[in-house]
Formats: structure tokens, sequence, C-alpha cells
């Protein structure tokens, strides 16, 4: 397919829209909140349009594990990375349902050792400075006693991973951060969540959404199809070259969240996270990370970074990072996939300090640097539910409309249909 053709001149396919989906929380899709989630529907159409049976499914940036799911319901065999721990263990979660009267017995057994929770026990905790400044002492003790808890359980890391889910989710509600946000700030007139409570009611909705897709993947047989999910980068994984069937990813945005700092409050209690700068760093699409370079292997990028250099130089430094770190993870997809293999890449435009950049276009020019035939690109429009429609003008950052400087956008992206 010619790149040089518009993107946004292309018709919306109204097939990848999904207008009337009602719940992305099917199965156990919705454990945990994760910002930007990938859309179930995108990813299930994939795999029953696109791959057969026995192929593999890869996500090299597999967050909350959507694509893990999907694959396992499907019956496909998969393989994440994330660089984010946090990723790692709710996707890990996800993929691994537990019998249900496992998870009901060693759950009657944790609420019954709610009642010798004693606040004193947890007066001299050591924990990251940090919690103290996200959380109210109460909340913080009852927290901590719950992850001591947990911890101990004498179950499998298995069981004890599902609860950990459970409490992280919880920490948002139960902590200062300003709720409706997912920048971390302070909410100065937030009535934090009570913690027991807020745990017993996440556990009950996991475990629901648990026993279903328990029992449909026993109905299907699919029960022991592999679903893997690594600590790795994006840009240099362990995957062995040529095992892949099909990739489906949905890559950060170049002015992505910082999933850094939006999961720093899991980060902090479960000692995943001890320095959140150098935390940052790992991360792609992230200002922390920026180097010096202002060249780039595309040219669509290379034009952009130039007006953008002009403008405000650590911006372009940022984007000419992002696009040369993409250029190394469109080169791992193509070493990972076998031959005839294709690459799904879910991925929007964005405007940043009033500079359109065109981050589909731009990928498609890396995959086609990198080997790859773009065999076709599909539009589609984002439902207003399921993403932020209002952006500020001058950032071109997700924002309120009590930003005076907001403006409101029609939010589409792209899927990338690429061959190896």
């Amino acid at each position: 397919m010619d790149v040089a053709i518009p993107f946004e001149s292309l018709s919306v396919s109204e097939d990848w829209t999904f207008k009337n989906v009602k719940s992305t929380e099917q199965w156990t899709h919705g454990y945990h909140r994760y910002p930007a989630k990938f859309l179930p529907n995108i990813v299930k159409k994939i795999i029953e349009d696109y791959t057969k049976e026995g192929d593999v499914v890869a996500d090299l940036f597999a967050g909350c594990g959507t694509t893990l799911v999907e694959s396992k319901i499907h019956g496909r065999k998969s393989v994440g990375v994330d660089i984010n721990p946090v990723a790692q263990l709710i996707a890990r979660v996800k993929t691994q349902p537990i019998d249900p009267k496992e998870l009901d017995r060693v759950f009657k057994d944790l609420v019954n050792s709610l009642e010798f929770y004693d606040e004193k026990n947890y007066h001299n905790i050591e924990k990251h400075d940090r919690i103290d400044y996200w959380f109210f002492p109460e909340n913080k003790y009852r927290i901590a006693y719950l992850y001591d808890l947990i911890s101990g359980l004498p179950e499998s890391q298995k069981i004890k991973d599902f609860f950990l889910v459970a409490l992280s989710h919880i920490l948002k509600n139960c902590s200062r951060w300003l709720q409706t946000s997912t920048k971390p700030q302070i909410d100065p007139d937030k009535v934090p969540v009570s913690v027991f409570f807020a745990f017993k009611k996440q556990v009950k909705t996991m475990i629901r959404k648990n026993s279903d897709f328990f029992k449909e993947l026993k109905k299907l047989q699919y029960s022991n199809v592999e679903s893997q999910i690594f600590l790795q980068d994006a840009r240099k994984t362990e995957i062995e070259d040529s095992s892949i069937s099909t990739v489906i990813t949905s890559p950060p945005y170049v002015t992505s969240y910082e999933y850094a700092d939006l999961h720093q409050l899991t980060g902090y209690w479960f000692d995943y996270v001890s320095n959140l700068l150098e935390f940052r760093k790992n991360f792609i699409g992230t200002f922390y990370s920026y180097g010096t370079e202002l060249k780039t292997e595309s040219k669509t990028a290379q034009d952009l970074i130039d007006q953008l250099k002009n403008i405000h130089l650590r911006t372009a430094k940022e984007v000419a990072n992002y696009f040369n770190d993409m250029k190394m993870v469109a080169d791992e997809m193509y070493r990972i996939l076998k031959n005839d293999g294709y690459a799904f890449i879910v991925i929007g435009n964005t405007t940043f300090k009033n500079v359109k950049i065109l981050s589909a276009e731009i990928f498609s020019e890396l995959l086609e640097l990198s080997g790859f035939e773009v065999h076709d690109v599909i539009k589609r429009s984002i439902p207003h539910k399921l993403i932020p429609t209002i952006r500020d003008k001058t950032t071109g950052k997700f924002t309120t409309v009590a930003n005076k400087n907001s403006k409101k956008v029609y939010p589409e992206e792209y899927i990338i249909i690429a061959r190896k």
C-alpha cells in the first residue's frame, strides 16, 4: 500500500467501530483499571478473521493482557511482554483462571482474618515515603495488613497474585488521588473508600468473572492453552526467531500517559518501585527517557521533528526518541514473526504543540523500513465512552472542559496490517 496517501482521507470502517459495544468487561478484562485499554473487540475480530487453530499470537505491549485473554478464549497460544511489572501481574492473573471452589474457600479465610486486625501493630511499618503522601494513616495500616495476609497465604503464588490484583485495583479508591484524574494529583476534598469494604467488593466481582472464564474455557477445552507474560522490553525480547504467527499490539502514543506514574501506588506497595525517576526511564513514549538524537529513519517523522525543534527542542527530542524506539520494535516484530506472518498495529494520530503527529503513517513507514509489506490500513472511530475526547489546544494532552484552553476532538485510530 502507498503510505503517501493521507490516512485521514480513508473512510471509517463501520465493521471495526463497534458502536453498540455496551461493555468491555467480559471474561477477566475488567479485573483492574488500566489507562487507554486495548478494546477486546478489536483483538477478537482480528483473531477470528485472520488467525487459525495452532497459530501463536504475540503482543509486545501486552499491558493488562487484553490480547492474551482473547487469544486464550479463542484457543490460540499467546506470549506477551511488557516493561511494567504491574502490567505483568495483572496480565498473568487475567490469563490464569482458578477453580472457583478454591477461590471461595481462600476468600472466606481472608475475610475471617480481617476480624483480627489490630491497627497498633502497623504504626511503625516501613514503606516508601510516598505512601504517606498518598494515604491517610487509617487506610495505610489496613492496606499493610491486607498485603501481609495475602503474602502469607499458604496457597500457591497463583492464588496470592489473584488477591494482590484485587488489592492493587482498590489503591486509588482508598488513597487521596483525585478519582477522576489519570494524572497523579491530590484531591483535598476526597474521602477515601474504606479499605476492607473496597477489597471485599472487588474480590467478589473478580470471583464472578473468574468463574465465567474458568467454566467457558473448560467447556471449550481451552483450559490448558498456553499464555505467557514476560517482564521484557519490546525493543529487545527473548521470543525466539520466526516463532510467532501473528502480532497484535497497540503501542503507547508519542504523547502517551505516563504509565510509570499512573501505577506508582501499586509500585510502592508491592516494592516494584524504589526510585520513580529511574523507573520512568524504562518506558517507551515518555519524556523522562529522551536522548539527544534528532535524526530518524522515517522521512515523515524527520519532517515532523524538524518542525518541532524550532518550536520546542525538548519535545523534538522526545518525539525523535519515540520513533527511533519504535523502529527497534518494528525490527523486533519482523524478527519474531514467521514468514508470511502478519502484524496488526492499532495506533492513532495526535497533535503536540499544535503540530500534527502522523503516528500511524510514520509507523507504516517504519514497518516497511524493517522489511514488512503494508498490506492494508483500516480506519475506525473510537466510541466516546472508551476514551477522553477533550484535549488541551497547546499540548494536545487529554484534559477536561474546565480547561479554558480545551477543544473537543473526535478520536479515530488506525489498524495497520503488515505482512512479513
